[in-house]
């Protein structure tokens, strides 16, 4: 929470922005330098307010909450939307990154920075759907005949535990597309071939 810093000079002192015939008073001298010092922090965060809502240079109190401003809530296993459990720079990362991965989200693209994000390993992604154009009407199709579209992620962690697979659920259960099926896999990294 943010408050007073003590010893922090105000920018502009309240006292000589009155008229001169009251720089003499010395209760009303007191009495300004007391709100000096409470709006010292208020006109500082002002003065670098830029800084303050960039993600790469915000206190870590902003960070948080400027990364619900654009929903960059990476999943922590803390519970749903939590960034603090996160080292800061993973937390900068999601959210100087965030416009981008939403352009892309429901894409394999945008799947594989999610997990990549989410659990900091690389998935192998597989799907079963496709794209294609044709200017034949009723064209057939890409993908499997008459088969839902189905995503399936294999993850290579060091502890593959339910816990995880869970959180993995979860994850790629929010960036897939709502018509599409996925499967997930954690696998032990000594399976790696």
């Amino acid at each position: 929470m943010r408050g007073t810093v003590p010893g922090l000079p105000t920018p502009h002192p309240l006292m000589y922005q009155l008229p001169a015939v009251y720089l003499g008073q010395d209760f009303l001298q007191r009495f300004l330098e007391g709100l000096d010092e409470v709006l010292a922090p208020v006109l500082l965060t002002l003065d670098n307010l830029p800084a303050h809502l960039d993600p790469r240079t915000a206190p870590e109190d902003f960070l948080s909450w400027v990364a619900t401003w654009v929903a960059a809530e990476p999943d922590t296993g803390q519970g749903a939307g939590t960034v603090e459990g996160l080292p800061v720079e993973q937390r900068r990362a999601a959210v100087t990154g965030a416009m981008e991965r939403h352009r892309r989200r429901g894409t394999r693209g945008g799947l594989a920075d999610a997990v990549r994000l989410g659990f900091g390993a690389e998935p192998e992604i597989e799907e079963t759907g496709g794209a294609s154009w044709s200017v034949t009407p009723r064209s057939p199709l890409p993908g499997q005949a008459g088969g839902r579209p189905r995503v399936t992620v294999r993850l290579r962690v060091a502890d593959p535990g339910e816990a995880e697979a869970d959180r993995l659920r979860r994850l790629v259960g929010e960036e897939v597309p709502a018509h599409v099926g996925y499967d997930v896999e954690l696998l032990p990294l000594a399976d790696a071939s």
